[in-house]
C-alpha cells in the first residue's frame, strides 16, 4: 500500500502579518488584536528601543554574529526610523503590536532581510525591561531637575518673608509662632528626602537586563558588559530569570512618586486653606485659578485642588502594580504589559504637578496684615509661659498645669493672654517674676528656638543661605 507523503506545512507571512507567526496556522482573532495590543502605551518608548537595538547591533558585531557591514546598515537604518519618530513621519501598520515590532517590522522594510538579524540573542522580554529602565534614567533626571526648581521657588518666597512670623499649626489648631520663612522651608526638606529616593531608586533601575533573552540567557557570546557600557548603565543583571521578571524597580520608582505626590498634596491642602476668606493668609495667582459659573465673587484654587486629587490616582496606580506582581511565577508573564500604563500615568502626573506647584509658590503673594493678625491672637504664648515657669525651678508638668489653668481662665473671661499683669500671674504662681512680661513676646518666643533645626531667625536664615547654595 502506497505510503502518503507527509503534509507540507508552509507559513504565509502575509497571511500571518506576525513576526512571530511561523507557528500559527489561523489568524489572530481581531477581538485578541485589540486586546493585547501595547501600541498605544509603549510607543513612547521609541527613541530607547532604537537605542538598545543600536547597542545590541554594535555587541552582536563584536561578537562575530553580524558583520561589519551589516552592523553598520542596521545601525543606519535605526538612525532613519529615529529621524521619521522625532519628524513625527512614522507610519504605524496594522501587523505593529508593539513599539518593538513596529520598529523591526520598519527596519526590514528599509534595508531588507539583514534587518531580521537585530533580534538574535534576544527576546522582547530582555529588549522591554531594558527600554523601560532606560525611559526611567531620563524621565527621572528631568523630575529631579523639577524638584530642584521648585525648591528654589520655595527658598526664593521664604527669603523675601524671612520677617513674617504666623502661627504653627498642630491638629489645625494654633500652637506656637514659627517664621512663614520656617514654614516653607519644611517643604524644601521633604523635597530634598523624595530626590534622595529617587537617586536610590535610579542605583537599581540602573542594572542592565538586556542579554538574558527570554528567560534562560542566550547561546550566543555576547559582551553584556559592552553593552552596558554603551547605554551607560553601571552593572548588569546576574540572573536572567530574575532580569526578565524584575519590576520592582517600577514598584520603587512609583512608591517614591507616591511619596513625592503625598508631599505635593499636604502643600496644596495649605494653599487651598490659606487661599480661602477664613484665613486669607495668602492670594494665589489669577492665571492659576478659575471662576464659578454661577457664582460671580468665586475664585477657586483649580490647580492645587487638582494637584491634591490627584496624589490618590498615583497611590491607585501603586497598589495596581504590586497587585500586578503578586501572583506571577517566574519568569515572563504577559500580566507585566500592564507596568507601563500605570508607570507612565505616574511620571506625567508628577511631571505636570512639580513645575506647577512652582508656580504657584512663585506667584502667591503673602497678606502679612492677615497672618500678622492671626499670630497676634490665641494662646500662641502658652507655651513660653510654661518654660518661664522651668527656668524658675518647677517641674514641667506642674507649669504646664498651672498655664493651663491661666488659659482657660482667660478663655472663660475671653482674655488676651498677655494682657495679663504680674500681679494676675501671681495669683496663679509666685514663681512668676517681672521679666515674665519680656517671656511674653512673639518675636522672643521666635529667638529662643535657636537651636539646629528650630525657628529663631539666624537658624532660619542660615538655612537658606546653605539651600541657597547647594540648589
Amino acid at each position: 500500500m502506497k505510503k502518503k507523503a507527509p503534509r507540507q506545512m508552509t507559513v504565509n507571512p502575509t497571511l500571518h502579518g506576525k513576526l512571530w507567526g511561523g507557528r500559527f496556522r489561523e489568524r489572530t482573532n481581531r477581538l485578541v488584536e485589540a486586546f493585547t495590543s501595547s501600541l498605544a502605551i509603549d510607543r513612547r518608548l521609541y527613541a530607547q528601543d532604537i537605542r538598545g537595538s543600536v547597542a545590541h547591533a554594535r555587541t552582536l558585531n563584536r561578537a562575530g554574529v553580524l558583520t561589519r557591514r551589516e552592523a553598520a546598515t542596521i545601525v543606519e537604518g535605526l538612525n532613519r526610523i529615529r529621524r521619521e519618530f522625532d519628524a513625527e513621519r512614522f507610519a504605524f501598520m496594522p501587523q505593529d503590536e508593539d513599539i518593538h515590532m513596529a520598529i523591526e517590522r520598519r527596519l526590514t522594510e528599509l534595508i531588507g532581510p539583514v534587518g531580521g538579524k537585530l533580534h538574535t540573542g534576544r527576546s522582547r522580554n530582555d529588549q522591554v525591561t531594558t527600554d523601560l529602565r532606560l525611559y526611567l534614567r531620563d524621565t527621572l533626571a528631568s523630575i529631579t531637575e523639577e524638584i530642584v526648581r521648585f525648591q528654589r521657588a520655595l527658598v526664593a518666597q521664604a527669603r523675601r518673608h524671612v520677617d513674617v512670623i504666623m502661627p504653627g499649626y498642630t491638629h489645625l489648631q494654633r500652637a506656637q509662632p514659627v517664621l512663614f520663612a520656617h514654614h516653607l522651608s519644611a517643604y524644601v526638606d521633604m523635597m530634598e528626602r523624595d530626590k534622595g529616593r529617587l537617586r536610590d531608586a535610579l542605583t537599581r533601575v540602573n542594572v542592565m537586563p538586556l542579554g538574558s533573552g527570554a528567560l534562560a540567557g542566550t547561546n550566543y557570546p555576547i559582551d553584556r558588559v559592552y553593552t552596558a557600557r554603551l547605554l551607560g548603565f553601571s552593572s548588569v543583571s546576574e540572573n536572567s530569570l530574575d532580569a526578565v521578571s524584575d519590576r520592582d524597580y517600577v514598584v520603587e520608582v512609583v512608591s517614591a512618586l507616591a511619596i513625592l505626590t503625598m508631599h505635593l498634596s499636604r502643600l496644596s491642602e495649605e494653599l487651598v486653606v490659606w487661599s480661602s476668606q477664613e484665613f486669607q493668609f495668602i492670594d494665589l495667582p489669577d492665571s492659576f485659578c478659575t471662576g464659578s459659573s454661577m457664582m460671580p465673587q468665586k475664585k477657586n484654587p483649580d490647580v492645587p485642588e487638582l494637584i491634591r486629587g490627584k496624589s490618590g490616582r498615583v497611590y491607585g496606580h501603586l497598589m495596581g502594580v504590586l497587585t500586578v506582581l503578586k501572583g506571577l511565577p517566574l519568569s515572563y508573564n504577559r500580566d507585566l504589559q500592564e507596568d507601563k500604563e500605570a508607570l507612565f500615568d505616574v511620571l506625567d502626573t508628577v511631571s505636570a504637578s512639580v513645575p506647577l506647584c512652582a508656580e504657584l509658590i512663585k506667584g502667591l503673594t503673602v497678606n502679612r496684615a492677615a497672618v500678622a493678625r492671626a499670630a497676634d491672637s490665641g494662646f500662641l504664648l502658652a507655651t513660653e509661659l510654661a518654660d518661664y515657669l522651668v527656668t524658675k525651678g518647677l517641674p514641667f508638668r506642674e507649669a504646664h498645669e498651672v498655664t493651663g489653668r491661666i488659659v482657660r481662665d482667660c478663655v472663660d473671661e475671653v482674655r488676651d493672654l498677655r494682657k495679663m499683669t504680674l500681679s494676675d500671674l501671681r495669683s496663679y504662681s509666685e514663681r512668676f517674676e517681672k521679666d515674665v512680661l519680656d517671656a511674653m513676646t512673639l518675636e522672643g518666643a521666635i529667638e529662643r528656638k535657636s537651636q539646629i533645626g528650630g525657628t529663631a531667625r539666624k537658624r532660619v536664615e542660615a538655612r537658606l543661605k546653605v539651600l541657597e547654595k547647594t540648589l
